[in-house]
C-alpha cells in the first residue's frame, strides 16, 4: 500500500468528491421536483395522462444510464439542426449532459416510487378528509402528498444511493468526479489499487453519510408507524 501516491492524490480526491456531491444533488433536486407531479399523472385513471409517463418511466429504466448520457452528451452533437440550435452552448456541456442525464434517470425510478406511494395511501385518510369539507386540490396537497412522501422514504433512500453510485459515470464524459479523480491517479502512478480503493472509501463515506440521513429522516416522519412496545 503506498500512502505516499495517496497522499499526493488527496486534493484531486477532495475536488472529484466536490464534483459528485454536486452532481448529485443537482440530480436528486431536479429529479424529484419532476417526478412529484409525474407521479399524479401517473396514477390518473385518465389514460392520455397516464400512459405517457408510464411509457417515460419503462423506456428509462429500461435501458442503462451509461447509454442515456451517451446519448445526451455523443449523440445529439452528430445533428446539424442541435448544432446550430440555441441549445447547443447547454448541450455541449459535460455539466448539464451529465446532470440532465442523471436526473432524468432518477426522475423516472422516483415517479415510480412516489406513484406506489400514492396508491398505497389508505382510503380512509382521503374518506375523513372529504367528509371535512376538503376539495380534490387540498386533499392532494394536504393529505395525499405528504402521506406518500413519508411512506417513500425507505425506498427513495435506495434510489438516493444508487443515484451516487451512479455519478461515477460522469468521467466518461471528461468530469473529474471521484472516480475519475481515481482514474487520473492510476494512470499518472500506476497503482490501481491503491486508487480506486481511494475513491471507494469516499463513496462509502457518502453512502454513510445519506443512510445516516435517511435514518434520521425515517425517525421524524415515520415514527408512527413503528411497533409498540
Amino acid at each position: 500500500m503506498n500512502l505516499e501516491a495517496i497522499g499526493e492524490s488527496l486534493p484531486s480526491f477532495v475536488e472529484g468528491l466536490q464534483v459528485t456531491a454536486i452532481l448529485l444533488a443537482a440530480a436528486l433536486v431536479l429529479g424529484l421536483a419532476a417526478a412529484l407531479p409525474l407521479a399524479f399523472a401517473r396514477t390518473s385513471t385518465r389514460a392520455w395522462l397516464s400512459k405517457p409517463v408510464w411509457l417515460f418511466t419503462y423506456v428509462i429504466r429500461g435501458t442503462p444510464m451509461l447509454v442515456q448520457l451517451f446519448l445526451l452528451y455523443y449523440g445529439l452533437a452528430q445533428f446539424e439542426a442541435v448544432r446550430e440550435s440555441v441549445a447547443w452552448p447547454w448541450l455541449s456541456s459535460a455539466w448539464f449532459c451529465a446532470i440532465a442525464a442523471f436526473a432524468i434517470n432518477t426522475c423516472a425510478y422516483t415517479t415510480e416510487i412516489l406513484a406506489g406511494a400514492l396508491e398505497a395511501t389508505p382510503a380512509g385518510e382521503i374518506e375523513a378528509a372529504r367528509a371535512l369539507g376538503m376539495g380534490r386540490a387540498t386533499v392532494m396537497r394536504r393529505i395525499l402528498l405528504p402521506s406518500a412522501l413519508r411512506r417513500a422514504i425507505p425506498a427513495y433512500s435506495n434510489e438516493a444511493i444508487m443515484m451516487l453510485q451512479g455519478t461515477s459515470l460522469a468521467s466518461i464524459v471528461t468530469l473529474l468526479d471521484l472516480t475519475g479523480a481515481a482514474r487520473e491517479m492510476n494512470s499518472r502512478t500506476y497503482l490501481p489499487f491503491e486508487a480506486f480503493l481511494t475513491a471507494a472509501a469516499f463513496y462509502l463515506a457518502l453512502t454513510f453519510a445519506l443512510v445516516s440521513l435517511f435514518h434520521l429522516a425515517e425517525r421524524r416522519w415515520l415514527a408512527h408507524l413503528a411497533p409498540r412496545r
